[in-house]
């Protein structure tokens, strides 16, 4: 049996603006950048205005050639008349013409970290089977320089990829070799086995009693190691912690991942930071702009919106053919004056955000101590502004002021808030300094555990649980303190 209802729901739906307006606060200036250029290329009524280029171009160009190019920039609403609006060229797989622009793309011509060890091994004598072997296990390193395939599993992807016969036995004769060649430590599988090929190759240069010492550590000892129980390595080996502190220096010093930076330039990312706000400090006074490639300034093009006006008032004598093509150009009006209006509107979205950041936070703006720093989350922000907590994670998002004592992420501003005894509110980040503080100064013999770092922040006036001190720790990077011990 069926049964049937009615069934009223409220449904919020945006529109393509609101849409176009929510991505374009989200983007940090370096990608805004090329999105305004990707408009521009794909809507000819839009363009950037730039009166100072426009001057040069005047004052620099001959008469003769300032009329060429006008002539070559004149619009014809032909160009719209065709069936097609794009070239067809543009569908075909090269897509360029004869008269399109190329612009080369840059790439690295330096040697890959494969290459590195693939042109290693052309030195050494192997037979065609025994060469084909170590390239396809020098394919199943990875970055770190580690072999992360199970011997055993290659044997069976050699049989089926390379159609070759062979065992463990001889895929680890295979890997002898590999693990002969530079950097020192290629093709481990563990860290242990990484340590110790490092350790045998120095200790092939020089064999002393520190190199010597470093190898019984890492064969018989390296749990105790890892975990830093070096009273427990000197108690067995019967040692002194000085007899024991040059051993593990040593071993401290090896790479405990030989393949990361070693030729390979495409693994090696840059970031270059760009300012979305620049917080200037004049005479005492804060003055804040966005950045100009933030806030560019975009027009209709006058003889685009001439030519629609001219059209539009002779329809009469009109072919279909130039009425869909009015109504093309209408609509890439229409698109440009929404693009214009969404830029205006993230403007001052992000202006009005980083005004009232900056008004919370005016103690930390003026000379840039942390200290000062109060605690802020986005809801205090929406609050100042009116605006929406949603709206205010997106304009947060991926964005950096540029202050006269540094750039920094807007997150950075943002922290949670704790209780003194004297019932003020400390900021999150005010107790991470002292964190980092005590740890700075402990003892490295004898850390701070988590539990001591509680009472010391809780004798300084902070009400502190242990479990928040781990917390606040692990996002400053500090380890725990069996860990940081040192001899």
């Amino acid at each position: 049996m069926l049964d049937q209802k009615l069934q009223q729901r409220l449904l919020q739906k945006l529109s393509p603006q609101q849409i176009q307006l929510i991505k374009l606060l989200e983007i940090p200036t370096m990608e805004l950048e090329q999105r305004i250029k990707k408009e521009i290329e794909e809507n000819p009524l839009l363009e950037v205005t730039d009166e100072s280029d426009e001057q040069v171009e005047s004052i620099e160009k001959p008469a003769d050639e300032e009329e060429q190019d006008k002539d070559e920039d004149e619009f014809s609403l032909q160009d719209y008349l065709d069936d097609d609006y794009v070239p067809s060229y543009k569908y075909n797989t090269g897509n360029y013409s004869k008269d399109d622009v190329k612009k080369e793309i840059p790439y690295s011509s330096g040697t890959t970290f494969y290459e590195f060890l693939s042109n290693q091994l052309g030195f050494r004598t192997l037979s065609e089977k025994e060469r084909m072997l170590a390239e396809y296990m020098l394919g199943n390193i990875d970055e770190d320089g580690y072999l992360r395939r199970d011997i055993n599993a290659m044997v069976d992807d050699v049989a089926f990829a390379q159609n070759l016969e062979t065992d463990k036995k001889e895929l680890e004769e295979i890997l002898m070799i590999i693990q002969d060649l530079d950097p020192p430590g290629i093709g481990a599988r563990t860290l242990q086995e990484c340590l110790l090929l490092q350790i045998y190759r120095l200790q092939a240069d020089k064999d002393n009693e520190e190199i010597l010492l470093a190898k019984t550590i890492l064969e018989k000892y390296f749990p105790e190691f890892t975990k830093k129980h070096y009273e427990k390595i000197a108690l067995r080996l019967s040692l002194s912690d000085e007899e024991l502190k040059p051993a593990i220096e040593a071993i401290l010093k090896l790479n405990p991942k030989p393949g990361v930076g070693f030729g390979d330039s495409e693994s090696k990312v840059i970031h270059h930071i760009t300012p979305d706000f620049i917080l200037d400090n004049i005479e005492g006074k804060q003055l804040l702009s966005l950045n100009s490639r933030n806030a560019p300034e975009l027009r209709i093009s006058e003889a685009y919106s001439d030519l629609i006006h001219e059209y539009s008032s002779n329809k009469e004598n009109q072919s279909k053919q130039q009425k869909d093509a009015v109504v093309f150009v209408k609509q890439k009006l229409d698109a440009a004056r929404w693009f214009i209006d969404a830029i205006k509107q993230r403007q001052n979205t992000l202006l009005s955000t980083m005004n009232a950041i900056i008004d919370f936070q005016r103690e930390y703006f003026i000379e840039g101590n942390e200290t000062k720093l109060r605690p802020m989350i986005l809801k205090d922000i929406a609050e100042k502004t009116g605006l929406d907590i949603s709206t205010i994670s997106r304009v947060v998002n991926s964005k950096y002021i540029q202050t006269h004592f540094g750039i920094f992420s807007l997150k950075y501003f943002f922290s949670e808030g704790l209780q003194t005894e004297t019932g003020e509110e400390a900021s999150s980040r005010e107790i991470k300094i002292i964190l980092q503080e005590c740890v700075g100064k402990e003892d490295k013999r004898k850390p701070l555990t988590d539990d001591k770092l509680a009472k010391i922040l809780q004798q300084k006036g902070y009400h502190i649980a242990r479990r928040t001190v781990a917390k606040y720790r692990e996002q400053l990077n500090i380890s725990v303190g069996r860990l940081r011990k040192e001899l």
